[in-house]
């Protein structure tokens, strides 16, 4: 017997599905429900390797922990990695299948995915007791409906119930829930069972009238509104989003326990991959860490990283353009500390060798680190485990380039040259032991009075933000009818709402 489900769709991209999904995880696994997460097609540049080996989007694998599971590839079988703006690799059951333009991929291939994706949801619905869906973007984007296999698609493959989340932040929620339900075919329109209010700020009592209202009309209920907190997003999914723009973020600096802060810059370089490598960085009190695009904001800088990126010969080439490139040089002459991690690790090196992702063929890098770089068909997929600055360390990585060390001082796979280091290892910050080693190598090169936080455990943060969701979750929605929602399957005889003539 298949267990419970639910998909959540959104309004719009970014409405809070991926929060959504984990906190209704969350609260599900603490009422002891088996539960699982599910996203059948992720856009993202932020993944996850699984212990099987897998490559997944990282949203599924904090939902999986949010579930208290171990993350497969079940939970998100296609994922497309960007390479620019009109291509990316597709990655079936986590692993690489090849390059694909958007035009091709929705033109048939996607449409051909629906088994494979219906088939691990159907696994994953038979083994655990419910399964929540994630979708993506919005379920009326009906350019894209005839070959949708992770939003209305899979909801009407599989016979799940849909909420749609809308931010109200953003203004215009009414509209967007209503324009939603309106522009779908009533065979999905009979799936959708009603709304959740996203992000509100102020008194939700002003807000009850549109509520009913909205039910009036569509015939349909909101199951909760969950109130505005700054600091609940789990690991994003869209680096491109700060790369491509040049956005500078910065992290919100608790009061450090030395005297000093410690200043990060991570370079903003294009396709930037897994930039969530500095969260942990960013938990540490007194650290504050920034994304930066211009070489002077890596003048007061105490460490500056350049992070993974899905073009490491773009990303090199934006470098110099901008003047970083020269600027991490006079850095690396001075002694002042730079941290390569996976494709900026790369191009720190020698030289690169890359007839795999630009097809750029030989290619000068920084020269900052006695490294050569040989781009491979066949991806590095793996889970290493180590020891570094006297610590235990645990990291994974995802690449094509592979590195030829010809000196400097071991570090992890890669190599430091005095205050220079490089490594392909994501995730090795969440170490917390290695974490606060490092970050003292750093602060003693920079002559910074910084202390790491002694007792402070990134895992236990994640749990605490983890709970922090299902707490949203469990205070703000009608919990027995979403329960009621998830375990008995999709909704009936909701009104059918016609579409709006076309402009």
């Amino acid at each position: 017997m298949n267990g419970g489900g639910l998909l959540v769709a959104g309004t719009t991209s970014d409405a809070g599905k991926s929060v959504v999904t984990a906190g209704i995880c969350r609260w599900l696994v603490r009422q002891g429900v088996k539960v699982a997460p599910f996203k059948a097609q992720n856009m993202s540049l932020n993944s996850f390797v699984t212990r099987e080996g897998a490559e997944i989007g990282r949203a599924q694998a904090m939902q999986a922990q949010a579930c208290r599971v171990e993350p497969t590839a079940l939970m998100n079988p296609v994922l497309l990695k960007p390479g620019g703006e009109r291509s990316s690799q597709v990655v079936l059951l986590g692993r690489p299948v090849g390059e694909m333009t958007a035009r091709g991929y929705h033109g048939g291939r996607q449409r051909q995915l629906l088994g494979t994706v219906l088939d691990c949801l159907a696994e994953l619905r038979g083994t655990y007791d419910a399964v929540i869906c994630e979708g993506a973007g919005s379920p009326a984007e009906i350019n894209l409906r005839r070959t949708d296999i992770v939003n209305m698609g899979i909801a009407r493959g599989a016979g799940l119930p849909v909420l749609v989340v809308g931010d109200i932040d953003r203004g215009g929620v009414f509209a967007s829930f209503f324009g939603t339900v309106a522009l779908l075919a009533p065979e999905d329109q009979a799936l959708v069972a009603g709304f959740l209010v996203n992000k509100f700020r102020g008194d939700v009592s002003l807000l009850e009238p549109g509520l009913d209202m909205l039910r009036g009309l569509t015939g349909r209920r909101t199951y909760g509104v969950l109130p505005f907190r700054h600091g609940l997003g789990i690991d994003e999914e869209d680096g491109m989003a700060v790369s491509l723009r040049g956005a500078v973020r910065e992290s919100r600096v608790t009061a450090p326990v030395g005297e000093d802060v410690l200043r990060i810059a991570v370079c903003a370089v294009p396709l930037m991959s897994n930039f969530t490598d500095v969260d942990a960085l960013a938990a540490e009190p007194g650290v504050v860490v920034r994304f930066v695009d211009r070489p002077e904001e890596l003048a007061d800088a105490d460490l500056v990283i350049v992070p993974g990126t899905r073009g490491t010969v773009r990303a090199l080439a934006w470098l110099r353009e901008r003047g970083l490139a020269d600027a991490l040089a006079r850095r690396a002459a001075e002694g002042r500390p730079v941290l390569g991690i996976c494709g900026g690790f790369q191009l720190l090196g020698e030289h690169i060798e890359d007839d795999v992702e630009s097809r750029a063929g030989h290619v000068d890098g920084l020269g900052l680190l006695p490294v050569r770089v040989r781009f491979a068909a066949e991806k590095t997929l793996t889970r290493p485990v180590g020891t570094a600055l006297g610590e235990p360390v645990e990291g994974y990585e995802i690449h094509h380039g592979v590195a030829e060390v010809m000196g400097g001082a071991p570090f992890l796979d890669g190599c430091r040259v005095g205050q220079t280091w490089g490594t392909h290892w994501h995730g090795s910050l969440e170490s917390d032991g290695f974490r606060r080693a490092f970050l003292r190598e750093v602060a003693a090169a920079a002559g910074r009075r910084f202390v790491p936080a002694p007792a402070t455990s990134f895992a236990a943060l994640r749990e605490e933000q983890l709970d922090r969701l299902g707490d949203l979750i469990e205070q703000h929605a009608d919990t027995d009818a979403l329960w009621r929602l998830i375990e008995s399957g999709a909704p009936q005889g909701l009104p059918f709402i016609p579409p709006g003539a076309p402009a």
